[in-house]
């Protein structure tokens, strides 16, 4: 298996809006190979940062590149919607200078074929950030109906041959179980249109991302994490929130905006902020990154 490597996007921007206090407590809720919180504790010797993933070769990776920083940093194996749980100690939850949420798949979960999350390699379909989680891909593509396969589809990867892919994939699995990566993409290569095809990047590409998102309950996660992170801010506190699809995007836009009415904080960041086009030529996969802000 290849090494965690990832490039953190938006670093400069993240570090700008995250820290408030110099000596605060700070959680990256997708701690990954610890980018953004390597920078936080190297530009801020007195923060301390706690690290969640549910990704234990993340998790791994994290140990190796922090492990400078000694008890500054605390690495836990947890996904986020558990949050306010995760760094509670004896005394109950310190109150938090910042969360950091670095949303979507990292590029070694995409580059590692036998993960199952890319459209480029053959390999099985799993999808599954935590190896725990028992509903994976293969799962989901071989035993839910067509009617909810369809609508995930549709919902979660704003698939515009939804209703279709589904009825090729229901047809598919009857005469066999849809077991790899490379088999859907032939089915979903069938269902769509030749000249359709033409247009608009990869042909699977929807459907792997509403898969994704459905087996990982990324939206429901997300959901939950927020309005933890929220309960543990301290007075001044951020939420820094970096997504890359709309959906992430809408609903932190709609729940710092909730907030805001509701008057327990200020939205920082009226338009999202996006990277520099020098970023997104080195790192093409910054692409669609928006980057959010609350203050608590």
């Amino acid at each position: 298996m290849v090494g965690f490597t990832h490039v953190s996007v938006m670093p400069i921007e993240v570090l700008h809006h995250w820290v408030t206090d110099p000596q605060g407590i700070y959680v990256d809720a997708t701690v990954g190979a610890g980018g953004h919180s390597r920078l936080l504790l190297e530009q801020f010797p007195q923060a301390s940062v706690i690290g969640l993933d549910q990704d234990p070769l993340a998790l791994a990776e994290a140990r190796v590149s922090l492990a400078a920083f000694g008890d500054r940093v605390r690495l836990l194996s947890a996904n986020f919607r558990h949050l306010a749980d995760a760094v509670a100690t004896n005394q109950g939850v310190v109150p938090l200078a910042g969360v950091l949420f670095d949303l979507g798949v990292s590029s070694p979960q995409f580059d590692v074929p036998e993960r199952g999350f890319s459209y480029h390699f053959d390999a099985p379909l799993d999808m599954r950030m935590d190896p725990q989680n028992p509903v994976t891909a293969f799962r989901l593509v071989n035993m839910k109906s067509q009617q909810d396969i369809a609508f995930a589809l549709k919902t979660y990867g704003e698939e515009p041959w939804a209703s279709r892919i589904a009825e090729f994939v229901v047809r598919a699995r009857q005469v066999e179980p849809i077991r790899t990566t490379g088999q859907l993409v032939e089915i979903i290569k069938a269902a769509i249109p030749a000249a359709r095809r033409r247009t608009g990047g990869h042909p699977a590409r929807r459907t792997f991302q509403a898969l994704r998102i459905w087996v990982n309950d990324e939206l429901g996660a997300l959901d939950e994490g927020l309005n933890q992170a929220r309960a543990v801010l301290a007075s001044g506190g951020r939420i820094v929130v970096v997504s890359f699809h709309s959906l992430e995007d809408r609903m932190v836009k709609h729940r710092f905006r909730q907030w805001q009415q509701e008057g327990a904080g200020q939205v920082i960041t009226r338009h999202p902020l996006l990277p520099q086009p020098s970023e997104t030529q080195s790192n093409p996969r910054a692409r669609s990154a928006k980057l959010r802000v609350y203050q608590h």
